[in-house]
């Protein structure tokens, strides 16, 4: 039986211009999930990841931390399991996030610049908050379904994109010489990938994976079995590496 682990990127920037990028918390995340693994000797066979910055970070952030652990780990032959000189060998642009930036002005007619969005915010006490709200008007018109035609990637187009993702990856997985049917591989992507996935594997739509979505907890873990090419959940959103130092490093952006 294959196993397949699904992890959020780290913390990216919300609220700044340039979202696609790891903040301090979210490369320390990342970091702490490598070392969680590699100290539980958590033995990962491959690692790959979306191609969007914050994804790849999270897993080469991840790799450095995991990579001296793992020397206690019997591996066979050196097969290596991130080259990131290689991005080929590791990228599945399939497991990039949906356009953040369509959705939210696609709900808005008046927020469609960043100067809109900025004076918009400016005259709120909480601007992080009120963006947080904003945007979850903007998810649930998106998740809706009733302006599909407006959108860049409409919702049912997504999800049909992330089953595709999971079936890519279970063929990534038959071709590398060195897994077996233990092995375990470890993809870095994002929320409403996972969701979306994840909701198809429960036979649940649209509405659950938007409840999904937001429940999503940075470098949290969603684990599949593959086992005759049929996968089966195992669990959602495991986030136990980040409990230990403290409610601040639970992050949902």
């Amino acid at each position: 039986m294959t196993t397949l682990l699904l992890a959020r990127h780290g913390q990216a920037s919300f609220g700044q211009e340039n979202y696609d990028q790891l903040s301090e918390l979210g490369t320390l995340q990342a970091k702490m999930l490598g070392q969680h693994y590699g100290n539980s000797q958590r033995r990962i066979d491959a690692i790959f990841s979306g191609s969007l910055v914050r994804q790849r970070d999270s897993a080469q952030h991840f790799w450095q931390s995991y990579q001296p652990a793992q020397a206690n780990i019997d591996y066979q032959g050196s097969t290596a399991i991130l080259d990131l000189a290689n991005p080929e060998s590791y990228v599945l642009p399939l497991f990039d996030e949906f356009n953040h930036e369509d959705v939210f002005v696609k709900s808005n007619s008046t927020l469609s610049t960043q100067a809109q969005i900025a004076a918009e915010l400016k005259q709120e006490n909480k601007p992080l908050s009120r963006l947080g709200e904003l945007f979850g008007i903007a998810m649930q018109r998106w998740h809706a379904g009733d302006h599909d035609e407006d959108y860049l990637e409409s919702w049912p187009q997504f999800s049909q994109r992330a089953q595709q993702a999971l079936q890519q990856l279970s063929g990534q997985v038959d071709h590398l010489a060195h897994l077996n049917q233990d092995s375990t591989v470890l993809v870095f992507t994002s929320g409403g990938v996972i969701a979306a996935i994840t909701a198809h594997l429960l036979q649940q739509h649209s509405a659950t994976a938007y409840q999904l979505t937001q429940s999503s907890v940075n470098t949290g873990v969603t684990a599949i079995s593959i086992n005759q090419r049929k996968p089966q959940l195992l669990s959602y959103n495991e986030h136990s590496h980040l409990f230990s130092a403290g409610n601040s490093f639970v992050t949902k952006h």
